[in-house]
């Protein structure tokens, strides 16, 4: 602004459907800044569009010189992650071209093109060069007195392969429009829930409302789904949209038909163990990026998942529970069938008995929900070492086995099929209750190594047993009870791993942080087994945490204990918002409706 940079009054915040910070120049105590800038940001069919308003504060007319600084990057999303690893791009070209009313700038690399577009209105009165592609864009906008002049901007982002952006509007009208679409919702919240729960589950589904994607069913049929997270998951995860669409089944039920036809279309084929993939395995996650398309990176379409195949059965059993819609348990059957026959042979239930994964040294060391390099450990911090039988991923195959066998034998008219599903999960809960509990601790392990050792560490995967049923009613209060001990629960949620352990860190990504979706996990197995108190001990506390960020529960928080500060620590480079996170609020509910109406011992 007038040759300096501005200094900044209100910083950059979300309201609305939008985003809105206030600057101003550098000015003296007697010498106010002559006038205010507000920003105005939107994001709309792929463009992001932003208003530039000058107020002038002064009685007199004046002209205002502004200057725009831009540059486009074209960044590949997974350059930009923390590990800073670098990636060979030598045969890559930008370049930027003047346009009517702004820029231009285009990538190309082999086959791969992007571009990207910024226009002005006004146009700028001049443009300079400031690098390779930067340039500076100059106005000299005249304020009449009390009055105001504005720029309206518009970036285009188009990724290789993409139409060009449908256009873009006024950022303060999109922002009407996202209010008008996510406005007040009726949720059967009980009177006595705790304060903010029914404030952070509107804005969960306003959330969710947002990170939707387009992804096409096994027929070619247009479908929304749920992405992971922002800014770094915003695509199509296995695990993620299934537990998401878990979370919001009695309320959203279509997310989760959506869901379950995105990844049926997307269900492994054949063997390429670049990628994962083997037959009737549920994919990962999938990725659109440069780095993906040339296979720098192994997860253009990844398969590294022990539990989105069992997650994929289980969600597709509890839809048709909750709906009484058979239509796809029979439009999937084949894809179903083709899952159980996964987790038979190339996951490892008849060879190894349990569901298994070898780490990936190109892609995941660790495929459950704890996929971070050393997650899977000891009490003492060793990693497990292949293949792996997660304890969670046992329990979601039982709960796969048994939902699978009610459909075969009320949808699928296969009751020899269902009745060897039983039989399976049976043996399967038998030899879980033999092997993984830890005699000394009175507690699940976390997992069972290559040569069949418990792997000792205490961890919150066990909460997840409760939700699937795998464990007797009498181990199942005994690991509620016990998630709530002060070693595991900070006063805000539940630790991944707990505390006092050589292993446990309260700054570690799986092995010390506290993830909301994963007390989500725990909190439906707790009312399942009608421990009242415990959910709502667990409800109020994450509602808490929601109202300390403004009714948004992020992906992951440090796992300080509430002792330590009156406010829940952040944790660095969580995604906020996060699917699973944001849809945790709803899970919560169910939880808590369950054991206020009675209804404990059902799975939702």
């Amino acid at each position: 602004m007038d040759g300096a940079a501005p200094q900044v009054l209100v910083p950059l915040r979300e309201e609305d459907g939008g985003a809105t910070c206030v600057l101003a120049p550098a000015g003296t105590r007697d010498t106010p800044p002559a006038h205010t800038v507000v920003r105005d940001l939107a994001v709309v069919s792929g463009a992001l569009v932003e208003r530039v308003r000058l107020v002038n504060n002064g009685p007199g007319a004046r002209t205002a010189r502004l200057a725009l600084l831009v540059d486009a990057d074209f960044a590949d999303q997974f350059e930009l992650r923390s590990d800073q690893r670098v990636y060979a791009k030598d045969d890559a070209r930008r370049t930027v071209r003047p346009e009517a009313d702004g820029l231009r700038w285009t990538y190309t690399r082999g086959t791969w093109e992007s571009a990207t577009t910024l226009t002005a209105s006004p146009a700028p009165a001049a443009v300079e060069e400031a690098g390779t592609t930067a340039r500076c864009l100059l106005w000299d906008l005249d304020l009449p007195a009390l009055g105001s002049a504005e720029v309206l901007l518009r970036v285009e982002a188009r990724a290789h392969g993409a139409a060009e952006p449908a256009p873009g509007t006024d950022p303060t009208a999109i922002a009407a429009r996202a209010r008008a679409d996510t406005g007040a919702r009726s949720l059967p919240v009980p009177p006595q829930a705790p304060s903010g729960l029914a404030e952070a589950c509107r804005r969960g589904l306003d959330d969710l409302d947002r990170l939707r994607v387009t992804a096409h069913g096994p027929a070619g049929a247009e479908l929304s789904v749920p992405a992971a997270g922002v800014p770094w998951f915003l695509t199509l995860f296995g695990r993620d949209s299934l537990l998401t669409s878990f979370f919001v089944l009695p309320y959203r039920p279509a997310t989760a038909a959506a869901t379950l036809r995105a990844l049926a279309a997307l269900q492994g084929t054949a063997y390429d163990a670049e990628r994962g993939e083997e037959p009737g395995r549920i994919v990962h996650e999938v990725r659109h990026g440069e780095l993906a398309h040339f296979r720098q990176v192994p997860y253009g379409r990844y398969y590294g998942s022990v539990d989105a195949t069992p997650l994929f059965l289980a969600l597709l059993g509890a839809y048709t529970e909750t709906t009484g819609d058979p239509g796809p348990a029979r439009e999937l059957e084949r894809h179903a069938r083709a899952a159980v026959d996964w987790m038979h042979g190339d996951g490892g239930l008849d060879a190894h008995g349990y569901l298994v994964y070898r780490p990936d040294p190109d892609g995941l060391v660790n495929q459950n929900w704890k996929d971070s390099a050393g997650a899977i450990c000891f009490r003492d911090g060793t990693q497990a070492e292949g293949p792996v039988a997660v304890v969670e991923a046992q329990g979601y195959a039982y709960d796969a086995l048994l939902r699978t066998a009610r459909l075969a034998r009320e949808h699928w008219d296969d009751p020899a099929y269902a009745t060897r599903l039983e039989e399976t999960a049976t043996a399967l809960r038998a030899r879980f209750a033999r092997d993984f509990w830890l005699a000394d601790e009175d507690f699940p392990a976390l997992a069972l190594d290559g040569k069949g050792r418990q792997v000792d560490g205490l961890a919150s995967d066990a909460g997840h047993l409760l939700w699937s049923g795998i464990l007797d009613e009498d181990r199942a209060r005994r690991v509620g009870n016990r998630l709530l001990e002060p070693d595991f629960f900070t006063g805000w949620a539940v630790r991944t791993l707990a505390a006092g352990q050589p292993a446990h860190h309260p700054l570690s990504y799986h092995r010390g942080s506290a993830w909301p979706h994963d007390n989500a996990v725990i909190a439906l197995g707790l009312a399942r087994y009608g421990m009242g108190e415990a959910v709502r001990t667990l409800t109020a506390a994450l509602a808490e945490t929601a109202a300390h960020h403004g009714g948004r529960l992020p992906e992951v928080l440090a796992g300080y204990d509430r002792s330590l500060h009156a406010r829940p620590v952040p944790y660095p480079h969580a995604c906020s918002p996060q699917a699973w996170a944001a849809a945790t609020p709803l899970a919560l509910l169910t939880s808590l409706r369950t054991v206020e109406e009675g209804t404990a011992g059902t799975r939702g």
